[in-house]
């Protein structure tokens, strides 16, 4: 029996606290791996610092081992959106770019709303969406937003803040 095709997007906080970080990427690691063992799965990721650049690091070290069922996939929300990162993180940022299967940029500039819509871009059309939130009824913040834009559309969660 062939394995299921499976969409996942990537959500989480830009700042991740020190203590955490190790812990965090073990457990998207042993996430991604049970999650390649039966799919052949595209993980979107948007581009950003913080947890989108350590998942998305993460789906390509995985990669590695299972080159036949793990995509990645950038989903950018505008071609500037490095604009004020220091020179260490945008190295980052373009090795991700460059090795990523396919570059989605959905705006040329930064637009009000672009994030937003980066953001509900990743989730349309996901089965699950492996967040790291830890507080999705937060007034405030795209993490929160988008996990609970993701739980309206009915795409499975899994929030690695209960894991760890």
């Amino acid at each position: 029996m062939g394995k299921i095709d499976l969409v996942c997007c990537l959500t989480g906080h830009r700042n991740i606290e020190a203590e955490l970080a190790e812990a965090l990427k073990d457990k998207l690691l042993e996430v991604i791996e049970i999650l390649a063992r039966d799919h052949n799965i595209t993980f979107r990721a948007g581009g950003a610092m913080g947890f989108d650049t350590l998942a998305a690091l993460c789906v390509l070290d995985k990669r590695k081992e299972h080159p036949d069922s793990i995509r990645l996939t950038l989903c950018l929300p505008c071609r500037n959106q490095t604009k004020g990162w220091d020179s260490d993180s945008v190295e980052i940022y373009r090795y991700i770019k460059d090795e990523a299967d396919e570059v989605i940029v959905l705006h040329d500039e930064y637009t009000d709303g672009c994030m937003l819509e980066r953001n509900r871009y990743m989730v349309d059309g996901a089965d699950v969406c492996i967040a790291f939130c830890k507080d999705k009824n937060a007034r405030r913040g795209g993490t929160a937003y988008t996990v609970r834009y993701a739980e309206k559309q009915g795409v499975k969660l899994i929030n690695l803040t209960n894991l760890i």
